[in-house]
């Protein structure tokens, strides 16, 4: 009977030493994975491990990264914030705590988490992101009407569809990691979906887009396909992919701190194509490909097919990534890479740029001025010459990361974004340019009976329109005699729709500072209110609101030449109807 006792009470004691073992053992098998970026593996025995009593620091900001880098954001947003009530939280969590917070749009914490950080780290970047945030809770409130978005739901599905693309004449080609099947060999092990393949879609029918690849020396084992760009005559692809090499003619990844196992990058790489018997076929490698060095892929042509453009992390860039181009010569073969310059690069990442039927850049950056992650901007100019990039503000941007940007006319076309309220990861949205209502007034001499036809009838709460030929002396905002004609008949028309009750505002160009643009316009539309209450309009139906040049109808935007005719387009009196 001792010695029964002796045996269980050792027993006992034991336990906890091989349960703290097989915790050992257990983290060191997640950290295994999460060097391997196989968050999707790793995640799960990290929750296990965070359950567990007493669960160390490290292991929950591990499940907190890993929800991060899956773009789990409300997950991570937990467990950022289980992470940091730990004394010893790196400052980094903080920095990573702020950028889901600016994502999921609570604007008050991320600037605190923002302000912990930087106490810490240099704190010299802090204006630049507390700049971020204003400008995401601003732009929000005051979004660019004119651009209506929607989610696009016949490419979407409940994984990740993004980098659309035209093929042909009505139909499209986009990448999406939908699965496939459940087999081992068709997940990926980063966040559990499928790999990335290219779709082909006309009219309402999607199928996977034909590759021949058997046989390939550039396609071995498991890879992502996509994004992908045709040149203007269709016979001609340049298609990413990720690097499929083996292990061997990879070099190590040297990112990587107090890695315990090797760990390789797997960079992306550009391919050439051309249609054989209706497949594309005979890959080739871009001539600047470098898989042990960089990547290279997201390529774009210009209209004549003589100018490419794509994004890299080969050295001698400003950034993480950049936009680069390169010329064909001609022989067909492209000229050396050139960097666009630091108009378009930053010191962080550029990515994903596509010419508009104009030729104008359009790309994504997180290193200049937006509203978190990636956004959108528009650039004039050619190789590495470019106007200063303009924000398409929201809601073609987001707190989220906004990306590939697809438009033959400006006015129209399609992006991608992980914003909230998609189906999958990445959605594809499109988005269209809807001008404001043009009010036609014939002269009216009397006031119309409730009978007689009017504009404003037609118009709902919150619809406007533009009242024409309402202009101001430069720097003045007195009623001059061919304004007061155009508020004559506005007058008439509210006395006889005694219901209805409006916002006068007043817009400028971007021209002269932002602060004087705002005041002259404020003093703009008070003028106007003053004058209709002049004509017997009751001042409780007009507000008076001056948007300065917050509110521009086209890209004329500060330090954007323009022609005066598309400056004037921006000065203008709008008229909104508040209630009917």
């Amino acid at each position: 009977m001792k010695y029964i006792t002796i045996l269980i009470l050792l027993t006992i004691s034991l336990l906890p030493r091989v349960n703290a073992q097989e915790q050992r053992d257990r983290k060191q098998l997640a950290d295994n994975l999460f060097e391997r970026y196989e968050y999707f593996k790793s995640l799960s025995i990290y929750l296990d491990l965070a359950g567990k009593r007493n669960a160390k620091e490290d292991v929950i900001e591990r499940v907190a990264d890993c929800y991060r880098l899956m773009n789990d954001y409300d997950n991570a947003e937990i467990w950022y914030q289980k992470t940091i009530a730990f004394a010893e939280a790196p400052a980094i969590d903080h920095y990573y705590y702020a950028e889901i917070l600016l994502r999921n749009k609570k604007f008050t914490e991320a600037r605190e988490q923002y302000k912990a950080y930087y106490a810490l780290e240099n704190a010299d970047h802090l204006p630049f992101k507390l700049a971020t945030v204003d400008s995401a809770q601003k732009w929000i409130k005051t979004p660019v009407e004119s651009f209506k978005v929607a989610n696009e739901q016949k490419f979407n599905s409940k994984y990740s569809e993004w980098g659309l693309n035209y093929y042909g004449k009505t139909g499209f080609v986009f990448t999406s990691d939908r699965k496939v099947s459940e087999k081992k060999k068709d997940i990926n092990t980063r966040n559990g979906d499928g790999y990335f393949k290219m779709y082909h879609i006309d009219g309402d029918i999607t199928l996977p887009l034909a590759l021949k690849t058997k046989d390939n020396p550039l396609f071995y084992a498991d890879y992502h396909v996509g994004p992908m760009v045709l040149t203007n005559s269709g016979d001609t692809a340049y298609i990413t992919i990720t690097t499929t090499l083996p292990r061997k003619k990879l070099s190590l990844d040297q990112n990587i701190d107090n890695a315990t196992q090797y760990v390789y990058t797997r960079r992306l790489q550009l391919l050439v194509a051309t249609k054989v018997n209706g497949q594309w076929a005979n890959f080739k490698n871009f001539a600047y490909n470098n898989l042990k060095e960089y990547s290279v892929g997201n390529a774009t042509l210009s209209k004549n097919g003589d100018v490419i453009y794509f994004t890299s992390d080969m050295p001698g860039g400003e950034g993480k990534t950049d936009i680069w181009y390169c010329v064909k010569q001609s022989n067909g073969e492209w000229d050396q890479p050139v960097n666009c310059g630091k108009s378009i690069n930053t010191k962080d990442d550029e990515s994903f740029p596509s010419l508009g039927n104009d030729n104008s850049l359009y790309f994504s950056s997180n290193g200049l001025p937006g509203m978190g992650g990636l956004d959108i901007f528009k650039a004039k100019g050619e190789k590495s010459t470019w106007s200063k990039p303009v924000n398409l503000k929201y809601p073609i941007n987001s707190t989220s990361d906004d990306f590939y940007f697809l438009t033959r006319d400006s006015l129209s076309g399609y992006f991608s974004s992980n914003r909230e309220g998609g189906k999958g990861s990445d959605d594809i949205y499109s988005f269209g340019y809807k001008p404001p209502i043009v009010l036609a007034v014939n002269p009216i001499k009397s006031i119309p009976s409730p009978q007689a036809p009017s504009a404003i009838l037609t118009l709902k709460k919150g619809e406007g329109f533009i009242l024409n030929n309402i202009y101001y002396d430069l720097n003045k905002w007195n009623i001059r005699h061919d304004a007061a004609i155009e508020l004559d008949k506005l007058a008439a028309i509210l006395r006889s729709h005694p219901s209805i009750r409006i916002e006068v505002s007043a817009h400028t160009d971007s021209r002269a500072p932002s602060a004087y643009n705002l005041t002259l316009s404020n003093k703009r539309a008070a003028a106007a209110v003053a004058y209709l209450v002049k004509q017997g309009v009751a001042r409780y139906r007009l507000l008076a609101k001056g948007y300065g040049d917050t509110k521009l109808l086209n890209q004329c935007a500060k330090g954007e030449y323009c022609k005066e005719e598309d400056h004037q387009v921006n000065r203008r009196t709008e008229i909104r109807v508040l209630s009917e």
